[in-house]
C-alpha cells in the first residue's frame, strides 16, 4: 500500500491546483472507504446463503457484530497499533499516540487527504478480516465470545500484521518490516486481510473442532441467490478495497481497477471449469467462489502485475482454489466455509506469484518470469510464511483460552437445534401460516 504521505503528481495534461488535487483523492478516499463498508453486508449475503437455513441470522450477526465491535476497538487502538511510530524492530505501533484518534481532527495542509478518512478506511479492512474468520466457525460458536474474539484478535493480531507489510517509514516516522526492510510487495491486503484471515480460520477451526454430523449429514449451501448476491455486492466493493489502496485517484488506481476486473473475471471461468471437467456441471455457488477467489488472489498482486498478468493471476486461483476447497474432508478439518480453501490458498497464491508476475512497468520490480532474478519471490515467500505462523499460532491459543474460560463453542443440543433459535430467538424463514383473525402483527412480540 502506497505511503500515506506521498503525494501523486497530476499530469501536464491534466493541470490542476493542490487544492483540488487534495480534494479529488479525499473525495476518491472517501468513495473507497463506502465501497469497503459495503463489503460488511455483501459478506453478510454470501455467508448467509451458504450456512444451513437454522443459522443464517446468527451467521449474519456475526459479520455484522465484528462490524461494530473491530470500528470501536480500532478508533480505541486498533489504528494507533498499526500506524502509529514504530516501538522497535518494525513489529507494532506506539499504542498510545493515535488513540481514541487523538490528534488527527485537525487539517493538515501538508496531507493529500485527511488522515481520518485515512483512518477509518484502514479500519474497515480489519472489519473484512475479522468477518472473514466467522466463516471458519460457523454454525457452532457463542455470539457473546465471537465479540470478544473480534475485539481482542483485532489487537493481537491484525493490527501488528497490519503495521508490518502496510505501515511505510516516511521522514522522522519509522515503519513495519516487511514493507521496509523486507521489501515485500502487498497492495491491498494479501498477508495482512487473506492469509491472515485464512490461517486464524483454520487454527479456530481446529480448536474448536467440527459440527456435529461433519462428514455424515448433508450441509450444503442453503440460499444459492442470497450467495449470487453477496458475490456480486463483494465484487462491487473489493474495487474500492483494491483501487481505493492508490490512496489516490490516479494512473496507479486506474490500473488497479482493471486488474481486479480481470482476476474477478478469471477466476470465475477457471473454477467452473475445474467444476465441470471434475463433476460434469458449472454451478452456480461455483461461479460465485470463483469469482472470490479471483478477487482474493488479486489483491496483494494488483498494483504489480500488467492486465495480462493478473487474467493469469485469476486464471491460477479459481482452479487451485476449487480443488483446495476439498481437503477439509481428505484432512477432516471442519472449515464451515472454506475460509481456508479460498482464502488462505487464495492469499499465499496471490502474493507468492508476484514474485514471478511483477512487472516494473506497473511497479518498479520485475519478478523472476520478467527476468528480475528470484530475490522478491524470497521475499514474498518469507512475508506469507511470517503472516501464515503468527496469526495460526496466536489465534489457536486466543480460541484455547476462550473456550476454556467464558466458553467459545455452543452446547451440541443447541448446535442441533439451531444457532438462530437458540442464540437470537429468530428464525430467518417463518413458514408458520396463521388461522386466527387475520389482523396483522406488528413489533417483536
Amino acid at each position: 500500500m502506497p505511503d500515506l504521505l506521498s503525494v501523486v503528481a497530476v499530469p501536464a495534461a491534466a493541470p490542476a491546483t493542490a487544492a483540488t488535487t487534495a480534494a479529488g483523492d479525499t473525495a476518491w478516499l472517501l468513495a473507497s472507504a463506502a465501497l469497503v463498508l459495503l463489503m460488511a453486508p455483501g459478506l453478510a449475503f454470501f455467508y448467509g446463503g451458504m450456512v444451513r437455513s437454522k443459522s443464517v441470522l446468527n451467521m449474519m450477526m456475526m459479520v455484522f457484530g465484528a462490524l461494530a465491535v473491530v470500528m470501536v476497538v480500532w478508533v480505541l487502538v486498533g489504528y494507533s497499533l498499526a500506524f502509529g511510530d514504530d516501538l522497535g524492530g518494525g513489529l507494532l505501533g506506539d499504542p498510545t499516540q493515535y488513540a481514541g484518534f487523538r490528534g488527527m481532527l485537525e487539517a493538515d495542509p501538508e496531507a493529500p487527504y485527511p488522515i481520518t478518512i485515512f483512518a477509518a478506511f484502514q479500519g474497515l479492512f480489519a472489519v473484512i478480516t475479522v468477518g472473514l474468520i466467522a466463516g471458519a466457525i460457523a454454525d457452532r460458536t457463542r455470539f457473546g465470545t465471537w465479540l470478544l474474539f473480534a475485539a481482542l484478535w483485532t489487537v493481537l493480531v491484525y493490527a501488528p500484521v497490519a503495521h508490518w507489510i502496510f505501515d511505510f517509514s516516511s521522514g522522522d516516522h519509522v515503519g513495519g518490516w516487511m514493507a521496509n526492510r523486507l521489501g515485500a510487495l502487498d497492495f491491498a491486503g494479501g498477508t495482512a486481510v487473506e492469509i491472515n484471515s485464512g490461517a486464524a480460520g483454520l487454527a479456530a477451526a481446529l480448536v474448536l473442532g467440527r459440527r456435529v454430523g461433519f462428514g455424515r449429514d448433508p450441509m450444503k449451501p442453503h440460499n444459492l441467490t442470497l450467495v449470487m448476491v453477496g458475490a456480486g455486492l463483494l465484487w462491487f466493493g473489493w474495487f474500492g478495497f483494491n483501487a481505493g489502496s492508490a490512496l489516490a485517484a490516479n494512473n496507479t488506481a486506474a490500473v488497479v481497477f482493471v486488474n481486479t476486473l480481470l482476476a474477478g473475471c478469471t477466476g470465475l471461468l477457471a473454477w467452473l471449469g475445474v467444476e465441470r471437467f471434475r463433476d460434469g456441471h458449472a454451478t452456480s455457488f461455483g461461479a460465485a467462489s470463483g469469482v472470490v477467489a479471483g478477487l482474493v488472489a488479486i489483491t496483494p498482486s494488483c498494483g504489480s502485475v500488467t492486465p495480462i498478468g493478473a487474467m493469469l493471476v485469476g486464471l491460477v486461483a479459481g482452479a487451485v482454489c476449487a480443488l483446495a476447497v476439498g481437503l477439509k474432508y481428505r484432512l477432516k478439518y471442519d472449515d464451515s466455509l472454506d475460509v481456508v480453501g479460498v482464502h488462505l490458498v487464495g492469499g499465499l497464491v496471490g502474493t507468492i506469484i508476484i514474485g514471478l508476475l511483477a512487472s516494473s512497468s506497473v511497479t518498479g520490480v520485475d519478478g523472476l518470469l520478467y527476468g528480475g532474478g528470484a530475490d522478491q519471490l524470497g521475499k514474498q515467500l518469507l512475508a506469507a510464511g511470517v503472516t501464515l505462523a503468527y496469526s495460526f499460532t496466536t489465534t489457536a491459543l486466543l480460541v484455547w483460552v476462550l473456550e476454556r474460560t467464558v466458553g467459545f463453542r455452543i452446547d451440541p443440543d443447541h448446535e442441533v437445534a439451531g444457532v438462530d433459535l437458540v442464540i437470537h430467538a429468530e428464525t430467518a424463514y417463518d413458514l408458520h401460516v396463521s388461522t386466527g383473525s387475520g389482523r396483522p402483527h406488528f413489533g417483536h412480540g
